[in-house]
Formats: structure tokens, C-alpha cells, sequence
């Protein structure tokens, strides 16, 4: 096997893994904003806290989806660097069309889309200091 497939091989297991564990981060915090939009409505005594408390929940579920999406546009451009980066040609072999230059901009490489840049505000990983917020509750206790 050439090494540039098996590490791209590697690269998307490794992908995987980390976009299951931002759905699975993104899911539970997703779930946090129901059990506590269910606690702040039955704390409420007017209809205005009522709505308040499911807009809250509204915004807490649409941020847990922007880092879930963040995270895995850093995980699939974190793949595509590190693909790129195994990538080395021997000399003879054939010119591969992802390589070739079109009137000054290159060729989109296959499964590639604009949407995959490293503007992750939140990412499953290490790399660059992209992390997603501690886990577990003020007080140092997990759930």
C-alpha cells in the first residue's frame, strides 16, 4: 500500500472520531438547554419568563450547532493538511489533476468544498488551540 493512502486513510478515521465527539458534545449540550429551559419555566410565574426561558433554550441549541459545524470544518480541513502534507510524487509518475493550475487558481481537490477553513471558533482536537469549552459544572463536578 503507498503511504499516501494509508494516511489518508488514517486522516479520515481520525476525522470521524473527532466529528463523533463533537455531535456527542453537541448533543449533550444541546440536551443541558431543554433540562434547564424545563427548570426555568417551572420557576416562572408570567408568561414572559416563560418565553424567555425558550428563547434561551432556542439560542443554547443554535450555538451547540455552529460549534458542532465549526468543529467539523476544522476536522476536515485538519485532514485535508495532513493529506496534503503526506502527499510527495516520485518523479516519472502521472500528473494527477488536483495538481494542475487553471489560469493562476488551483484545481478544488475531490471532496472538497469552500466551506472547510480553519475559522473554528470550537474543535475536537489540539491542534492550534482549538478546544471545545470545559466540560462538567462550575463547581468541578461531572455530570
Amino acid at each position: 500500500m503507498q503511504g499516501g493512502k494509508s494516511s489518508s486513510a488514517v486522516g479520515a478515521a481520525k476525522e470521524a472520531v473527532a466529528n463523533v465527539g463533537a455531535s456527542a458534545w453537541a448533543g449533550k449540550e444541546k440536551t443541558m438547554a431543554v433540562v434547564q429551559e424545563t427548570v426555568n419555566k417551572a420557576k416562572a410565574h408570567d408568561p414572559a419568563a416563560k418565553a424567555e426561558a425558550e428563547a434561551r433554550k432556542q439560542e443554547r441549541i443554535h450555538e451547540a450547532e455552529a460549534a458542532k459545524r465549526d468543529a467539523m470544518r476544522y476536522n476536515a480541513a485538519a485532514k485535508e493538511h495532513a493529506t496534503a502534507a503526506s502527499y510527495h510524487p516520485t518523479p516519472g509518475s502521472a500528473v494527477d489533476a488536483r495538481d494542475v493550475e487553471v489560469e493562476g487558481a488551483a484545481a478544488p481537490r475531490a471532496g472538497s468544498s469552500d466551506d472547510s477553513y480553519l475559522g473554528a471558533r470550537h474543535a475536537v482536537g489540539e491542534d492550534g488551540g482549538h478546544q471545545l469549552p470545559a466540560r462538567g459544572t462550575a463547581g468541578g463536578h461531572s455530570a
